[in-house]
């Protein structure tokens, strides 16, 4: 489906002007529109035939009226009326994103990853509890990004509001629902087991990678819709509202503007599909106009839009481990302590241990016997097709170890998407024409590499997103590797998301952040490991 979804709306001309940031001023034909709906309005007289003034008061409900009788140009006050607090200045397209969202109580921000809309709609949320338009608002999202993006960006933009993360047991969920916190964030599979506590308990719900409710049919849609009510302000985000196919879009519009969708889903995929097959369905011609109407309002930006933004932007997603990889990661951790304690560790032995906490965590480790052995790393897996979906352009998936590239090579076959792999068996020619190929051709659309076989000297600028399945314990590697797609001929903004589950994984990463990750620091990771700090 194409990019640009929610730009498209009609308008009736009007020139307006804010006067003192208290009052705007418009010049329309048909100024009654105005009058009879606004009760802070003032009928100024004829400026020149056929050309009416009226001044309106310059608040949000005002503004929100004048968006929907669709003037030009209508300004949220939050443009002029607000002091953006946090530790950055917001971008010009996070400033237009929050102004956006304050206009609407029910819309689509559809925003490409990586552009900062979460920091919008943080800053949004903040200038809605000021104004005492809302109380609370519930942020639900994959437990991925609950602490490395809303929680971290809401430290970072609006620290002075409460913030809860309501995760783990029901008792905890519940504990951070009732806490009274200006924000609360949950994941998905949250929902349903506090859908009483969640009544009447947030005026604002943000739903963050909002496909996850794209089934209507599900058990968490069915909950989210018993939880959202006529009057609650609901705002969808996601960079890929209909990656897959225009059905997707179908659970979103049915939650948030269901008027725009037909009651039954079989209408819907009768208007957007058409059948070739006994069970093969394509999209139809209308299907992108029709998908796009339904997603309404929306507004969306690109990365390459965002000219403000930097060159390469870096995200952390949090992927839990798995029961069996936290059994295996302690008792692993629990004999390098033992070992430790009874003799003389080298640097060789250190990096060696290390490595096998971080094969753990990737999802596959060789034995003592050199067998391999996989571990259930769904989470993992899950979210790197969440990011592969999400971007605009090709991407490259760094997986360090051997043994973990086949099941992300699986993992990614099985979702429909073209892959090639490289790593050190591969021959010089069959990597050159897999190169080729991803630089020059539609497919494969996502490499999956083993960094040190390929992370120097090679272009990949038909990629604008970079996973680092695993972190390389590596300085130059990682460095090198990022440095594949942010050269000479990339022509988009460039995105760098690392996956993480386990507390080797954050130490290494933050080594390689401060660039100081040589012997010594190596043996002091393992110290750090072993000792649980």
């Amino acid at each position: 489906m194409p990019s640009n979804f929610g730009l498209r709306a009609f308008y009736f001309e009007a020139t307006m002007e804010i006067i003192d940031n208290k009052a705007v001023k418009f010049c329309v034909k048909d100024y009654k529109r105005i009058t009879s709906v606004i009760p802070k309005s003032k009928y100024l007289g004829e400026k020149s035939p056929g050309v009416h003034e009226v001044l309106v008061h310059f608040g949000l409900d005002e503004a929100q009226v004048l968006k929907n009788l669709k003037l030009k140009g209508v300004r949220s006050p939050i443009a002029f009326n607000y002091t953006w607090p946090g530790m950055y200045t917001p971008f010009d397209h996070q400033r237009a994103t929050a102004e956006f969202l304050t206009l609407h109580k029910r819309c689509y921000c559809l925003n490409e990853a990586g552009t900062g809309k979460t920091g919008a709609a943080l800053w949004a949320i903040d200038y809605l509890i000021q104004t005492k338009k809302i109380k609370r608002a519930l942020v639900i999202c994959p437990v991925s990004i609950m602490r490395a993006a809303w929680a971290a960006d809401a430290f970072k933009c609006v620290m002075h509001l409460r913030v809860e993360i309501a995760h783990g047991t029901k008792a905890q969920r519940m504990k951070a629902i009732n806490s009274g916190a200006e924000i609360v964030i949950l994941n998905y599979d949250g929902v349903p087991t506090v859908i009483e506590e969640m009544k009447s308990q947030f005026d604002l719900i943000v739903l963050d990678e909002a496909t996850f409710i794209k089934t209507a049919t599900t058990r968490r849609w069915k909950s989210l819709a018993k939880v959202v009510t006529t009057d609650t302000w609901l705002w969808l985000m996601t960079g890929t509202p209909a990656a897959q196919s225009p059905l997707d879009a179908y659970g979103l519009a049915k939650l948030c503007t269901p008027a725009r969708v037909p009651s039954f889903f079989g209408a819907w995929r009768d208007a957007t599909m058409v059948k070739v097959g006994l069970f093969r369905w394509m999209p139809s011609p209308k299907a992108t106009t029709l998908v796009n109407n339904a997603l309404q309002p929306a507004i969306r930006f690109t990365k390459e839009e965002c000219l403000d933004l930097p060159e390469m932007l870096y995200q952390t997603r949090d992927v839990p481990l798995s029961k069996q990889q936290e059994k295996f990661y302690k008792m692993l951790k629990s004999k390098l302590t033992v070992n430790a304690a009874g003799e003389q560790i080298t640097a060789v032995h250190a990096a060696s241990a290390l490595n096998k906490l971080l094969q753990i965590s990737a999802g596959a480790v060789y034995s003592d016997t050199g067998d391999i052995v996989k571990f259930d790393a769904g989470e993992r897996l899950s979210e790197m097709l969440s990011v592969i979906q999400e971007s605009s352009h090709k991407t490259v998936v760094f997986v360090p170890f051997r043994h973990a590239i086949e099941i992300t090579r699986k993992y990614i076959e099985d979702a429909g998407i073209s892959v090639e792999c490289i790593f050190g068996d591969v021959s010089i020619s069959k990597r050159t024409d897999i190169f080729n190929r991803f630089q020059t051709t539609d497919d494969p659309r996502v490499l999956v590499i083993q960094p040190q076989s390929a992370a120097h000297g090679v272009t990949l600028t038909a990629a604008s997103t970079i996973i680092w399945f695993g972190p390389t314990a590596s300085l130059e590697t990682y460095l090198q590797g990022n440095a594949r797609i942010h050269r000479a001929g990339q022509s988009n903004k460039t995105l760098v998301v690392r996956l993480v589950g386990s507390p080797v994984e954050r130490k290494v990463y933050a080594a390689l952040d401060s660039k100081e990750l040589d012997m010594k620091r190596l043996m002091q990771l393992y110290d750090d490991v072993i000792k649980g700090d």
